[in-house]
């Protein structure tokens, strides 16, 4: 059997949106961005084979010594060489980037410049030269496609995006997700139809949708094989990733980014909360902390709203996304020692502390990121969604508070209310219990229908499915494109 990183999985629709530029009669300059080991290069390698390509990449930073630009510009030459362009000498960004213009000024060809920040980061000049150089040069061969690429999307968005000068010269900002979970079942294959879900789901509980991550599947192994070989084994991709993933992308400052997911690795949190639980003044520098863990991919902002007169209000929740972050934090970190002694013995998932609510976490998020597969599902045109997404009801003195996992409110005046319930067990009687606590306590317009949704992982007992209590019963199982 061939290992799963010889395939190129998924990524049907961003490959589509990126060949339609093959038949554009001008010259394109397109970003893409998206957090470590989402598969940006990958994407554009396969996205490269319909054309003569150029790749460059940037030297990573290191941790006790500064990459110099001088270094960078000598990397980009040797670059350059090992791709048939030699003899050019390191002097100056606009140099550099004349000969490659040079050779790449007829015929149809993509160049990629990945891990721009690095590459671009140490010159104040960089980016002014690189817009010239597309001006003047690049831009002349109405079949070449330049693409600025990178994992520090809050940099992109600084620098290039948002910057005037290359206003109205970016054709396509894409950022790239994670897969969704149809395209997960790929990296179970040939066995995946004898796979349950629940076993892919152990797997994805640690993964996530990252590429990279679930290219390590093994899927002779069981989940339990898999994870103990990845995350608690010495040498394991993941038992050293989180310091790859804080030193490349935040530096120096990669102390307190960590800190801050740490802190929300028990569950989502507003940033007053963030900010009493690390002894931090509010606001300021920790506002632009969570603004560049949203911009890498790793946290999401959910926003709630108002449900009679459907505008978003002021309070909003950070939510560690990533599903490997908190496993790390919660499992891997606590037993980093022994494990790269050699010593540590794992016994069981089902027996690590507090293993079922942490689930109950990276359930949600696996769920929440494939909202629009649940919405196919449920029968709702994106049209007609007002408002979606992990919702919570304030406490004020005349209401009590609440949390919905996630919820849709659509143009029709409904309220689909959608728990999220991982259990090992199949789920009982008592769900029904705890979502009318919820409901009672949720301040619902009189106006609006209520349509409860049950998502699950591990069945559901015959006696729940005879209430009809919900509307629509959704097993794991649909959502990764299997039964099982």
């Amino acid at each position: 059997m061939q290992p799963n990183s010889s395939r190129f999985i998924g990524r049907q629709t961003e490959l589509a949106r990126l060949n339609g530029f093959l038949s554009k009669r001008s010259a394109s300059l397109i970003v893409v961005r998206g957090r470590r080991r989402i598969g940006k290069s990958r994407l554009l390698k396969e996205f490269g084979k319909q054309m003569k390509n150029f790749f460059f990449s940037g030297l990573p930073p290191k941790a006790k010594a500064r990459v110099t630009d001088a270094a960078q510009k000598k990397e980009f030459v040797t670059q350059l060489q090992q791709q048939g362009i030699p003899g050019v000498n390191p002097d100056d960004w606009s140099n550099l980037f004349w000969h490659l213009a040079l050779h790449t000024k007829e015929g149809r060809v993509l160049i990629v410049l990945d891990e721009i920040s690095w590459m671009g980061s140490k010159d104040p000049n960089f980016l002014g030269k690189l817009k010239n150089a597309w001006d003047l040069h690049f831009s002349n061969n109405p079949q070449l496609i330049l693409v600025l690429c990178g994992s520090i999307s809050s940099w992109i968005e600084k620098n290039i995006l948002s910057s005037t000068g290359y206003l109205g010269r970016v054709s396509l900002d894409l950022c790239l997700e994670e897969l969704p979970l149809g395209d997960c079942t790929a990296f179970w294959e040939p066995y995946s139809e004898r796979i349950s879900s629940y076993e892919k789901f152990k797997i994805l509980s640690v993964t996530g949708g990252v590429p990279l991550y679930l290219e390590l599947v093994r899927p002779e192994l069981s989940a339990e094989e898999n994870i103990r070989e990845i995350c608690f084994t010495r040498g394991g991709l993941l038992v050293r990733e989180f310091r790859q993933i804080f030193s490349d992308l935040f530096l120096r400052k990669s102390k307190s980014y960590e800190e801050i997911v740490e802190c929300l690795a028990e569950g989502p949190k507003e940033l007053p909360e963030i900010c009493k639980e690390l002894k931090k003044s509010k606001g300021g520098v920790y506002s632009e902390y969570m603004n560049d863990l949203v911009e890498s991919g790793y946290v999401k902002r959910d926003f709630t709203w108002h449900l009679d007169t459907e505008k978003v209000a002021k309070h909003t929740k950070y939510r560690l996304s990533d599903n490997y972050l908190r496993f790390y934090l919660k499992y891997i970190r606590p037993n980093e020692m022994q494990i790269e002694s050699g010593l540590f013995s794992f016994p069981s998932l089902t027996a690590l502390p507090v293993w079922e609510a942490i689930m109950g976490l990276q359930f949600e998020n696996l769920v929440v990121h494939n909202r629009s597969s649940l919405w196919k599902m449920l029968g709702i045109d994106p049209h007609d969604i007002v408002m979606d997404g992990p919702f919570f009801q304030t406490q004020t003195k005349d209401r009590s508070g609440c949390q919905i996992d996630y919820l849709i409110q659509t143009r029709f005046q409904t309220l689909y209310i959608c728990e999220i319930k991982f259990s090992k067990h199949p789920i009982g009687m008592s769900i029904i219990e705890e979502l009318e606590r919820k409901r009672s306590r949720l301040v619902i317009p009189k106006h609006c229908s209520i349509r409860p949704v049950l998502i699950h992982v591990n069945g559901v007992e015959e006696s729940v499915l005879d209430t009809r209590y919900f509307d629509k019963i959704i097993d794991f199982g649909q959502l990764l494109g299997t039964w099982r």
